[in-house]
């Protein structure tokens, strides 16, 4: 087994003198290239065998043995080794101050031996070493720590030389100290950056999964249904629906739920860009194409390769890009501005819309082939008049938001829920969320109630009639069950008590005194102490 290793030096106890000079001149060439394989990979394993290798090679200390410090279970693992015939080291360790070697790491402190056979307390559990010559065993230290391995070396020769070989050996080990450190600094920094990422993509995930969409009507139920099962396949989608009503939101759910959620998702409002920018914007440009096209610039098709794009207001772009578009969604292909290579990309669309495209079909305006491409699978979203049961739910959750946003507790009132569900909101979602922001800010106290929505601007002069079940839909977002409000609830306090029996009565103070048990006069002085503001039908 030694032979090999020790090609040219005998097994007998003596050998004639190695010149000093040849030694250290050996030595130095050695700790140069040690030095050169140590800082030339983060591959911990692979750079310590190569330096070993090395240092039997070029710096006459042989059979050679790493073993570094498990930080879980305080014992020392070998790490790497240079002797192909030695047992399989994955699973060998040494206890601390077990043998010479867990001696090393316990005291931090270098031991030599002229001779293995000597000391009854060496441990060779991988077979490895000669018996019969001596043995260096120094610490591996990260800085002016304790030890935090080993290095064990084998000279092939018993000589005087052995100190000088010591401290070589140290010289070795400050330098594997150095990468080891490197390595660790990289890993952690390298797992903190998965964790986050990971973290982030679950963050993300949920942000834009279908718990980011509100509601339970039949109508938007529709919608989550044809989300899930459009995410698990590469489908074009046409997200349509009306300004505000949350058509962003679904092209997040499909993509973030779907087996692309790893990759990119790219979006673009193709109604802000006018068609030579949009073009650059979506195919990218070559260094020199038009004037300012300094350098090459890859678009969002090329951005979004192997995830999504999204192209939102697609049916505002003019029909001589039309035809463009069109080439790339049937094959895949384009060709950057100015270049003449033509780019391949596996990319799902996702397309969104508030515009009539059947329509624009028959005036001319979009093309027919173009419509069909997009329309593959589509979404139509509800305007929020066509679900107004889900208001209390929407306004409840865009409070919290806003509440997190402002770092302070937001609460909105039966009361204010209930006129939020007479209004016909125009502007969808969107114009519920710029209220439900305003109310914030207008609320002092924190609480939104029906006075705090009547200095947000709203309407509530031309509210429409109250529509059937509008009384249970704003109890059930906020704790009720019945269509007429329960007077004698304990959680109502009597400001909210006396403005639900107002509403109740259309605001004749006479009719909500009998639903209160109170005489008109009772009622008037509730009015005024509590400020409310009484409304006038």
């Amino acid at each position: 087994m030694y032979d090999k290793d020790l090609p040219d030096a005998p097994r007998s106890e003596t050998r004639p003198d190695t010149p000093r000079a040849d030694l250290l001149e050996a030595q130095l060439a050695a700790l140069f290239e040690v030095s050169r394989i140590l800082s030339r990979s983060l591959q911990l394993r692979e750079i310590l065998c190569t330096m070993l290798q090395t240092l039997h090679e070029r710096g006459s200390l042989y059979l050679g043995m790493v073993s570094l410090l498990d930080e879980e279970s305080g014992d020392l693992l070998i790490s790497a080794l240079h002797d192909d015939d030695a047992a399989p080291f994955e699973k060998v360790r040494y206890h601390r101050g077990e043998g010479v070697i867990g001696h090393i790491l316990e005291t931090n402190r270098e031991w030599l031996l002229e001779r293995v056979s000597d000391e009854p307390r060496f441990l060779d559990k991988l077979g490895m070493f000669n018996r019969d010559l001596p043995f260096i065993g120094v610490p591996i230290r990260i800085g002016d720590g304790p030890a935090a391995g080993v290095l064990a070396i084998q000279p092939p020769v018993r000589d005087e030389h052995l100190r000088q070989r010591a401290r070589f050996a140290e010289m070795v080990a400050n330098l594997i100290g150095q990468a080891v450190l490197l390595a660790r600094s990289v890993e952690a920094e390298r797992r903190a950056l998965r964790e986050e990422r990971d973290a982030l993509r679950r963050h993300v995930k949920g942000t834009h999964g279908f718990d980011s969409i509100i509601g339970h009507t039949q109508r938007i139920r529709v919608v989550f249904e044809q989300v899930r099962q459009v995410a698990k396949w590469n489908t074009t989608v046409l997200v349509r629906g009306e300004s505000g009503t949350g058509k962003e939101l679904i092209a997040n759910a499909i993509h973030y739920n779907s087996p692309r959620a790893q990759s990119t998702f790219v979006k673009l409002n193709c109604a802000a860009l006018p068609d030579n920018l949009l073009e650059s914007e979506l195919f990218g440009h070559e260094k020199g194409a038009f004037t300012g096209a300094v350098n090459q610039r890859k678009g969002r098709f090329e951005q979004a390769d192997g995830g999504t794009l999204f192209l939102d207001e697609i049916g505002e772009i003019s029909p001589a890009f039309q035809a463009k578009l069109l080439r790339v969604l049937q094959e895949g292909e384009f060709e950057r501005v100015g270049g003449s290579r033509t780019m391949k990309v596996d990319v799902r669309v996702i397309a969104a819309t508030n515009r009539n495209l059947e329509q624009e079909v028959k005036a001319g305006e979009f093309r027919e082939d173009l419509y069909y491409r997009l329309n593959v699978m589509p979404i139509v979203m509800p305007a929020l008049r066509e679900r107004i049961e889900d208001v209390p739910e929407l306004a409840q959750f865009l409070v919290a938001k806003i509440a997190k946003q402002q770092g302070r507790e937001l609460t909105i009132t039966d009361s204010a829920l209930r006129v939020l569900m007479r209004y016909d909101w125009p502007g969808n979602v969107r114009e519920l969320e710029n209220c439900m922001e305003r109310a914030a800010v207008m609320s002092e106290c924190g609480i939104i109630d029906r006075d705090v929505i009547d200095l947000t601007g709203l309407d509530v002069g031309n509210l429409s009639e109250p529509r059937a079940g509008l009384s249970s839909a704003a109890g059930s977002g906020a704790g009720g069950a019945d269509n007429a409000i329960d007077f004698d609830d304990p959680d109502i306090d009597e400001r909210e008590r006396v403005i639900a029996a107002l509403e109740q009565a259309g605001w004749v103070q006479a009719k909500a005194a009998r639903l209160l048990n109170m005489t008109p006069r009772q009622i008037a002085y509730r009015i005024q102490t509590m400020n409310i503001k009484v409304k006038q039908f």
